[in-house]
Formats: C-alpha cells, structure tokens, sequence
C-alpha cells in the first residue's frame, strides 16, 4: 500500500487555490498566516509580481478579439472550475470559494500562428529497462507537477516507472523532474516525499530519480526563510510571503514543510544535460547570468541559495519566472545560445504552459467528449525546444515523456 504521506490530500483541509500574479491584492481566501507571520506586507510595500507578466484592461484584447466581437465576449470559464469531479479540480463538489479566479484567467494568453504543436501519440509501451551494468537505461522527463500527487502517481505507472504500490519499478531506467512540485494544487509536500523517496529506490536499483530546481522551489524557501522581510525587487519592495501567496500557496504544504524538504530543495541543481537533451526549468537565457558552464551556473545558485540572503535569493527567483524566450522569431537563436554555451542538442523545459505557448485558453469551452487541449509535449523553436508543462493545475495533463521525443 502507499504511504499516507503519498495520498493526496490526506488528512489536510479542502484545497484552496489561489490567484496568480496578475493581482497585487491578497485574495480574501488566500489570506492564512505563514510562520507566524502578519497577514499584509508591511505599508508601502506592495507584491511586485513576475515582470513576464503584464496587465490587461480589457480581457478581450488578450484573446485576440476584434472590436465587433468585444460587444459580446463572454469571459472564459475553466473546465476544472465549472465540471465537478474533473482530475484538474480542486473543488471536486463544485463549491468555489468566493473570490476565487482560475489560473488561466490570470496568466497571460498567446494567439500566434507560428509555432507547431507536435501531436504525440497514445503512449506505446516503453522498452522493459536493461539489467543493471549494461548501460545506463531509457531517459524519462516530468513537467511541471504543482502538488497534483495523484495525476503524478497515475502518469508514473503508465510509463512504467512505479508499480501499483507507487515503488520504483523501472530497473536502471532515468528520470528527471523539471521543477515545480508544490503550490496550487492539493499535496505539493506529498510530491516531495515521493521524489525523495524513489530517489533512493532507483539508486538501489541501478537506476536514479533526480530533480531540478524550479521558481516554486526558490518561492516556497524564501517565503518559509523571509516570511515578510521587504526585498528589493527592481521594482519597488516585495515579500517572499506575499508573492508565494499570490502565487498559489498553499498553508498545509508551508504546515508540513519541514528541515528536511528544505534542505533537499535548496540543493536541486538548475540546469544538467542529459543525452543531447538540454533539462532545466525555465524557458528563459537568464541562466546565462549565473555562469558559462553548467557547473558553474548550479555551483552560483547553490550559493546564493545558501548565503541566505534575501535580495540575492529575490533576484534569482525573479529571473528563473522569466519564460517565452523561445517563442518568438528570435526564439531559434535563443535555444542556439543556449546549446552553443551549455551543450546539447535540444533543451527540454517547463514552466511555461503548452496552452499559452500554442495561444489556446485551455478547455473553457466544456464540451464533453472533446479530446484534451495538450496531447504531449510542444516542440518548437525549429524543433530545438521541448516544452513538458502540460498545465495540470487548468485541467491539462502531467507530462512523464521518454526522450528521445520522436515526431
């Protein structure tokens, strides 16, 4: 059986999730004290949020409506919010907090024409993994996982890599998580604990389980260190509690959070290549601000990570929320400069959702039946770049891929 630990939600208060940065203001839902700490930033200190993002005044202007259509644009509805006991909901009786607004009508929207989704196929069973001192195994990817444990467990058996009791069961196959473990969905603590845990399994096995460093790892150290500490944010002051709050926080995973999560976080690596493949979390160049090698730039984050201070951890959890680098025309010459200075082949990211890169809301419309927004990873930036969050927390999928990505 699987440990308690490993059952989403268990034992913990109904799941809130909270609005994105597209809002200075503390929803009143998201309102819970953190440590101890005061619930409002200390006056004239306002959350500065994520500089990608920009704000909108009129909705229809970022779904790419004309003005004849704006008379009648009805705004978007998740499907997660509006059909009860859909994977993607957190509100499984359908019962929505006052005040709450889906991630996707806070994030910004990208209607483009010039990227190519890669359609994956229905998974075709991977090859059983060598025996142990014949080479290393098959290379496994996770995107994004936002404390969804049991869309996590589910994609892991798929692919073969736990079995029914959520033991590693892939030999000396490899799998590296991109990041991202806790907030807004239901058991970011309960996903640690099981990446902590297959890690050793695999190691056992001849294989490994490893992990990245993702913007929510930086967030969620810094709001447990700093709390309410005003930092500089190149745009005035912040809190570290305030933006992990807007950011989907979530207080039984701060509740839970204990030494030795931090400790394992705090050591993640940022980037590391694999095969060919590039891995690191966010579509960004900034890790090009941190070192020219990929020791260099792990050796720097760890560093800074561990001089505890709070301005330095800020800036770096600022530049790793950078994304869209690869999208655009320039994005090819990005994704070059990138491989040219680290190595590799391709880079292979989260962070950013498939949905926004491919300029589709997600699944508002609600139609039964219709097959889901994200089918498999994105490749794009003249197949140079792959991206792996499938947006789980709007009703999309949690992406566990075999590299190679063939298609």
């Amino acid at each position: 059986m699987v440990e308690g630990s490993m059952t989403q939600g268990a034992g913990q208060e109904p799941v809130v999730r909270t609005a994105t940065l597209r809002d200075f203001r503390v929803p009143p839902y998201a309102r819970v004290p953190v440590q101890g700490q005061p619930l409002e930033p200390p006056a004239g200190h306002p959350v500065v949020p994520d500089e990608s993002f920009r704000p909108v005044a009129d909705p229809t202007l970022h779904l790419g409506l004309g003005a004849s259509a704006r008379a009648s644009f009805t705004p978007p509805v998740s499907l997660s919010a509006a059909v009860p006991g859909h994977p993607g909901n957190a509100f499984p009786d359908g019962d929505i907090p006052e005040g709450y607004t889906p991630t996707e009508r806070n994030l910004p929207v990208i209607n483009r024409g010039d990227t190519v989704q890669v359609r994956v196929e229905d998974p075709v069973p991977s090859p059983a993994p060598a025996p142990a001192g014949e080479g290393p195994g098959p290379l496994y990817v996770v995107g994004d996982v936002h404390g969804y444990l049991d869309e996590l467990l589910a994609a892991l058996r798929a692919q073969g890599l736990i079995d029914d009791n959520g033991a590693w069961a892939a030999g000396n196959a490899r799998l590296w998580f991109l990041g991202d473990f806790t907030d807004r969905g239901p058991d970011g603590i309960g996903v640690i604990d099981l990446v902590m845990r297959l890690s050793a399994e695999a190691a056992a096995a001849g294989g490994y389980c490893k992990a990245l460093m993702g913007n929510h790892e930086l967030l969620l150290i810094g709001a447990k260190r700093f709390g309410d500490t005003p930092v500089n944010s190149g745009a005035g002051t912040a809190t570290f509690q305030a933006a992990w709050l807007l950011n989907g926080g979530q207080k039984h995973d701060m509740d839970r959070l204990q030494d030795v999560h931090l400790q394992w976080m705090s050591r993640l690596d940022a980037m590391v290549e694999e095969d060919g493949h590039l891995l690191m979390h966010s579509d960004t160049t900034a890790y090009l601000d941190y070192g020219s090698t990929i020791e260099d730039v792990n050796e720097t984050v760890h560093e800074t990570i561990n001089r505890n201070d709070a301005d330095e951890v800020w800036d770096l959890f600022r530049k790793f929320t950078k994304r869209f680098a690869f999208r655009d025309d320039g994005g090819p010459e990005a994704v070059q400069e990138l491989l040219a200075t680290y190595g590799g082949d391709r880079v292979v990211h989260g962070h950013s959702p498939i949905p926004y890169l491919l300029g589709q809301v997600g699944t508002e419309d609600g139609e039964g039946g219709s097959d889901p927004v994200v089918d498999g990873p994105h490749v794009y930036a003249d197949g140079l770049a792959i991206a792996m969050d499938g947006g789980v927390t709007m009703a999309g999928k949690l992406l566990v891929v075999q590299l190679p990505l063939h298609g």
